[in-house]
């Protein structure tokens, strides 16, 4: 549904300078698929979601969106597509169910009505519908804004930021509402600094920096930067245990941390019975084992401090 090829964008800012903002850009992202673009301020998500949805031109490379050329075809684009910026524009004189109306009727939606009352409804602002939109909360706006990206129920959508500032029964009902939008099947590009959500969400993550560093889904980027750890906790320890679990075939580290046995492991569903055997046979009680699980944070702090990697491409 998107592809690029070497997309770049380089902005020139008087006569000489230039700004390099996105650099080769290429990826494939399928049908269905909810995809994460992380990076920090400046790295050049927003200008990638500008140049994709036909906003801005780039200054070389291609993309094809909805089978759409960017280069070629940007009108069919805007109209295929459903696009959240980070800050939505709306009519705040004007009502919700007015603001939905006059987009409803730019993108040519058969059942206008219809149409906005089901995203009205679906975002629970209906009881608030001919309220000035001036008068919403920043929670309030951000949900009308995603219903305004909905309205004509396009197939990819654009997401810049979609919980940024928002209380937390507001951010959870628009995380909901994105899980939903994609076992529907539709296909969302989503930039966002909330990495805990984009581990929630989305398929795989791209994370970038003017280039794209990085790219996969979260559980295969854990397993390539932190392995798999897995933490037996003891009643009681001893250092002599270590020897046997340390002999065994895939058995990468072994540590003994308070009462606590940690061991980096290649497959820890293969091996934790045999770790297990080896604890109870020395006289082990074990109280309970669990896998150590790094956040997203952490696997994103430690890409962007390699950022001198070579770009890739998927």
């Amino acid at each position: 549904m998107i592809q690029t090829q070497k997309l770049t964008k380089i902005f020139t800012i008087g006569k000489n300078e230039e700004v390099p903002a996105v650099l080769g850009l290429t990826l494939s992202i399928q049908k269905g698929e909810v995809f994460g673009f992380l990076g920090p301020n400046g790295a050049g998500k927003t200008t990638t979601v500008r140049m994709l949805t036909s906003l801005i031109g780039p200054t070389s490379g291609q993309a094809w969106v909805n089978g759409f050329s960017i280069r070629e075809e940007g009108q069919d684009i805007r109209r295929s597509v459903g696009i959240l910026t980070e800050n939505p524009g709306l009519y705040k004189g004007l009502s919700a169910l007015k603001n939905l109306t006059i987009y409803a009727n730019l993108y040519d939606v058969e059942d206008v009505s219809g149409q906005v009352a089901k995203y009205l409804q679906m975002l629970g602002l209906w009881n608030r519908r001919d309220d000035p939109v001036g008068g919403f909360s920043k929670g309030m706006r951000q949900k009308l804004a995603i219903a305004r990206a909905l309205l004509h129920e396009p197939k990819v959508l654009f997401l810049d930021e979609p919980t940024s500032a928002l209380d937390p029964e507001a951010a959870r009902l628009v995380r909901s509402f994105i899980a939903e939008l994609g076992s529907q099947g539709r296909t969302i590009f989503m930039c966002t600094h909330n990495l805990e959500e984009a581990d929630h969400l989305c398929d795989r993550i791209g994370i970038f920096r003017s280039h794209l560093i990085e790219i996969d889904t979260p559980e295969a980027l854990r397993r390539k930067y932190f392995g798999r750890q897995v933490v037996f906790h003891l009643r009681t320890a001893e250092q002599s245990w270590l020897a046997g679990i340390k002999a065994l075939e895939g058995v990468q580290a072994v540590q003994l941390i308070d009462q606590k046995l940690v061991v980096d492991l290649q497959d820890p569903e293969k091996l934790n019975p045999q770790i297990i055997r080896i604890l109870v046979k020395a006289g082990a009680d074990i109280q309970f084992v669990g896998e150590l699980r790094h956040s997203l944070e952490d696997i994103y702090l430690q890409t962007i401090r390699d950022a001198g990697t070579e770009a890739v491409s998927v």
